[in-house]
């Protein structure tokens, strides 16, 4: 850990010494404070059942009692530790490259936070290129972000479902799109997440990878703090480096380090086991 730690270190020290990237979205405004609008009315949103399978990785539904539940349970202790000292609502969860466990990061913690702390929680599907987390949460076949931008008419609140059994809310990509840095970099998009923001407690943003794509780049800009998945044994620190250096504004808030491990006889899938400090990274 203390390798990986210190090569996040030198690229974010590196990327600050560089000063701004001069890339494609160089340009695009920081949307984060930008809209104050009108807050999404929860009662007006659709429901829907989760519907996993019993070999399903959503531990924190399936499992509750398992070691791996209690990790993702001690990762959302130690954000609402981290809220109480800064502002921290609205967190994007990404990776800096596929397979590493980013998107069962992402749907554990959101029934963690809404099923066993009682939050209200908006999980929206970030990677519009290739969603997976609605398969995760057995909530394929519904419109989601796509088909609001091809309409832009519609209220966004028109394709956010409320999870029946718990304080979660779900908001698809619906299908993948082939642009989706069109949607990201919009003003209508900003304004669209900012009035989404209102009511929930918490909203947790399922991200694409950092490298290849600038994607991950456009997302931070909308919102407060970063959570870096990284599997042990897997990610090149190489790629780590590249990830945080392609980052105009990156604010990591923490280090996920997910491990497959045998314990007492039993594999964990996707267990948070590391969660350093109060992201000493964070540019915020």
């Amino acid at each position: 850990m203390g390798r990986l730690y210190d090569s996040l270190m030198r690229a974010e020290t590196e990327r600050r010494q560089a000063g701004p990237v001069l890339n494609e979205v160089t340009s695009t405004p920081d949307f984060s404070s930008s809209f104050m609008t009108e807050p999404l009315l929860l009662e007006s949103v659709s429901t829907a059942t989760i519907e996993i399978s019993g070999k399903s990785n959503l531990i924190a539904l399936t499992d509750p009692r398992s070691l791996a539940a209690e990790k993702f349970r001690a990762l959302a202790a130690r954000l609402e530790h981290l809220r109480n000292e800064r502002e921290l609502k609205s967190i994007l969860v990404t990776s800096s490259m596929m397979s590493e466990g980013k998107t069962l990061t992402t749907g554990n913690l959101a029934v963690t936070l809404s099923k066993h702390c009682g939050s209200k929680v908006l999980v929206i599907e970030g990677d519009l290129r290739r969603p997976s987390l609605s398969a995760l949460l057995g909530l394929k076949q519904r419109q989601g972000l796509h088909h609001w931008w091809s309409s832009r008419k519609e209220n966004i609140a028109h394709y956010v479902y409320k999870i029946n059994g718990m304080p979660l809310w779900f908001l698809g990509a619906g299908e993948p799109s082939d642009q989706p840095s069109e949607i990201l970099q919009s003003a209508e998009f900003a304004e669209a997440f900012g009035q989404l923001s209102g009511p929930f407690d918490w909203i947790l943003v399922d991200a694409p990878p950092m490298l290849p794509t600038v994607d991950v780049n456009l997302w931070s800009r909308l919102v407060d703090g970063m959570l870096l998945v990284v599997r042990e044994g897997i990610t090149p620190v190489k790629a780590l480096e590249q990830g945080i250096a392609s980052l105009d504004s990156p604010k990591f808030v923490g280090v996920v380090l997910n491990d497959n491990s045998d314990l007492a006889g039993k594999k964990y899938y996707g267990t948070p086991t590391e969660f350093p400090g109060k992201g000493k990274n964070s540019n915020s």
